[in-house]
């Protein structure tokens, strides 16, 4: 069993960063692939990026290609996003997940955050 825990959403203005943070529980952190997705209102999941077991293997979805770098410190059990050049399309509540391989699609993950918010204004 893994817990995820997401931190470091907020309203910020356009052009600005954040780093969102997904700290896991338990000892096999290193054991499982991480990704970020994001989701508004009525739309379905979407994928962000995703990572390997040990971080040498990084993915990401065309819209935030270049912007939001994915990085991990198995030493501390947790997954950052960074987000530079934001955008209000961006906008969007942000969930980690941990699952046994990395792919693009949210039924490949097992364990999920609550979500952290991220608002960006124009």
């Amino acid at each position: 069993q893994v817990q995820l825990v997401e931190s470091g959403g907020g309203l910020v203005q356009a052009g600005d960063s954040l780093r969102l943070s997904c700290a896991a529980s338990g000892r096999t952190f290193s054991r499982y692939a991480m990704a970020w997705f994001r989701q508004v209102p009525v739309k379905e999941r979407e994928f962000v990026a995703w990572i390997s077991w040990a971080g040498s293997s990084t993915y990401y979805a065309d819209s935030v290609k270049g912007r939001f770098p994915i990085s991990r410190d198995n030493a501390k059990n947790t997954v950052y996003l960074q987000m530079n050049s934001l955008k209000p399309e961006d906008t969007a509540v942000y969930y980690c997940a941990a699952g046994p391989l990395p792919v693009r699609t949210a039924t490949g993950y097992d364990y999920w955050g609550q979500g952290t918010q991220v608002t960006v204004s124009s």
